[in-house]
C-alpha cells in the first residue's frame, strides 16, 4: 500500500514539474533599453506594457543603465511605452511576443506632454 502511495506521489510531482517547465517554455520575455532625447540611457524610466487591446496595463522600471526586462509574460501582442521626467516615447504597437522567445525593444523618449493653451483674455 505504501509503495502505491509513493508511486502516485512521485508521478504527481513529475507531472507538476513537467507542467511548470512547459509553462516556462511557453512564456515570453520582453526586454529593452530606454534612451532619452540625447540618445543616452535613462535610469529608472517607467515602462508601461499592456495587451494589444489596451487591457491590464503594467509598469516596470528601467535599471540605472536604462535597461528593463519583464519575464514570464504570456505569448501575445502588446503595446509598450516609456516615460521619465515628463518626456514620453511613442507607443510601440503590436509587439509580438512568441512562446519561449525574448523580444528586445529600444524606446526613445521624445515627446513632452502638450501644455493646454490659455484662453485669450476678454477685451473690455
Amino acid at each position: 500500500m505504501k509503495r502505491i502511495f509513493f508511486l502516485a506521489l512521485a508521478a504527481g510531482l513529475l507531472t507538476m514539474g513537467g507542467a511548470r517547465a512547459m509553462a516556462q517554455q511557453h512564456s515570453s520575455t520582453l526586454e529593452g533599453l530606454v534612451l532619452g532625447p540625447d540618445n543616452k540611457p535613462v535610469a529608472n524610466a517607467a515602462v508601461t506594457y499592456q495587451s494589444g487591446g489596451g487591457n491590464a496595463p503594467h509598469v516596470v522600471h528601467a535599471d540605472t543603465k536604462g535597461r528593463f526586462s519583464v519575464a514570464k509574460l504570456r505569448a501575445d501582442i502588446y503595446d509598450v511605452r516609456a516615460s521619465a521626467q515628463g518626456v514620453y516615447s511613442d507607443w510601440k504597437k503590436n509587439v509580438v511576443l512568441r512562446p519561449g522567445q525574448i523580444t528586445t525593444l529600444t524606446l526613445r523618449l521624445t515627446h513632452a506632454p502638450q501644455v493646454p493653451q490659455t484662453a485669450p483674455m476678454p477685451q473690455p
